[in-house]
C-alpha cells in the first residue's frame, strides 16, 4: 500500500473533516438495514464504520479492517470518546488478507471499501478477498476516486497544474488516480456479478456551510502531499505555492464553486 499523506496529526485531521463532508452520502448508498452483517475494509478513523453500526442496529455487526496502527488507535480512541467503544470489532490487517476467522469467511452481507483501493498497486487480490468474505447473494461495495473529475470555477489559475501533478504522484507510485471508473470491472475480474454503479456527488458553493469545509480538505490534500507533488518536477515550489494562494483567493469569490463525485460501484457474489 503506497499512501502518500501519511499518518500525522494533522492528516488525521483532514480525514476526520472529510468524513464530516461525505459519511452522510456514503451511508445514504449503501442503504443498510437492521440485522445486516458488514465488513468494513481499510475502514481508517472508523466514522464511516460507527454509522454503518448504527445503521445495521444491535442485531447486526460491522467488523472494520484497518492496516494502519496510527489510523488504528485514533478509531478506537475516537469510538470510547464517543462513548461507542462497542459498536465497531476493530481489527489490524490486511484488506487483501482480512484477518477473519474460517467461521467468519463468506458470512457477510455487506463488504465495503472507500477511498482503498487508489492506494494499492494491486488492488484487484483485495476485491477478491473482499468477494470471498461476502455471503452468496451478499453485497460488495466499492467506493472510490477519480480525480480528473474534479473542476473548479472560476479556474484559479496555476491549480490545474498542481492537481496534474498530484495524479502524476499516484501513477509514480504505481497506483490509478482514476481507478473509481474502473470499480465495476474490478468486480468482475474479482467474480462478482456488477448490479450498480454511480456517482456520490461531492460539492458545494460560496453561501453553502459546507464550502470553507470542503476548501479546507482540498488544501489539506495538497499540503499534505507536497513534497510527493514537488519531487514529479512538472511544478516548483513556487508554482505550488501560487496554486494554493489562488484556491484562497477563489475561496473568496461570489459565486465560486466546485464539483467532485466519488464512484460507486456495488456487486452481488453469486451463489
Amino acid at each position: 500500500m503506497t499512501y502518500i499523506h501519511g499518518t500525522s496529526p494533522d492528516e488525521q485531521r483532514r480525514l476526520s473533516l472529510m468524513n464530516d463532508l461525505v459519511n452522510a452520502g456514503s451511508l445514504r448508498e449503501i442503504s443498510l438495514t437492521p440485522g445486516e452483517r458488514v465488513l468494513d475494509c481499510g475502514a481508517g478513523l472508523g466514522q464511516l464504520a460507527r454509522l454503518m453500526a448504527h445503521a445495521v442496529g444491535p442485531s447486526g455487526r460491522i467488523v472494520g479492517v484497518e492496516y494502519s496502527p496510527e489510523h488504528l488507535a485514533s478509531a478506537r480512541r475516537l469510538a470510547e470518546s464517543a462513548g461507542e467503544a462497542e459498536l465497531v470489532d476493530f481489527r489490524r490487517g490486511d484488506a487483501a488478507a482480512p484477518p477473519l476467522s474460517d467461521e467468519e469467511w463468506g458470512t457477510f452481507d455487506v463488504v465495503h471499501a472507500r477511498f482503498l483501493l487508489e492506494h494499492l498497486r494491486e488492488p484487484l487480490p483485495v476485491v477478491r478477498a473482499m468477494v470471498r468474505a461476502a455471503r452468496a447473494g451478499g453485497r460488495i461495495v466499492l467506493e472510490d476516486d477519480d480525480h480528473d473529475v474534479l473542476r473548479l470555477w472560476p479556474e484559479p489559475p496555476g491549480f490545474l497544474e498542481v492537481w496534474s501533478a498530484y495524479q502524476e504522484t499516484y501513477r509514480r507510485a504505481g497506483c490509478d488516480p482514476l481507478i473509481g471508473r474502473k470499480l465495476p470491472m474490478l468486480l468482475h475480474e474479482a467474480g462478482a456479478t456488477p448490479r450498480r454503479s454511480t456517482w456520490d456527488f461531492f460539492g458545494a458553493c460560496a453561501g453553502d456551510p459546507a464550502f470553507p469545509s470542503a476548501v479546507a480538505n482540498l488544501l489539506g490534500i495538497m499540503t499534505g502531499a507536497r513534497d510527493a507533488i514537488l519531487e514529479i518536477g512538472s511544478v516548483d515550489a513556487r508554482a505550488f505555492d501560487r496554486g494554493l494562494d489562488a484556491v484562497r483567493a477563489w475561496e473568496a469569490i461570489p459565486g465560486a464553486s466546485f464539483g467532485y463525485a466519488i464512484a460507486w460501484a456495488e456487486a452481488t457474489k453469486p451463489a
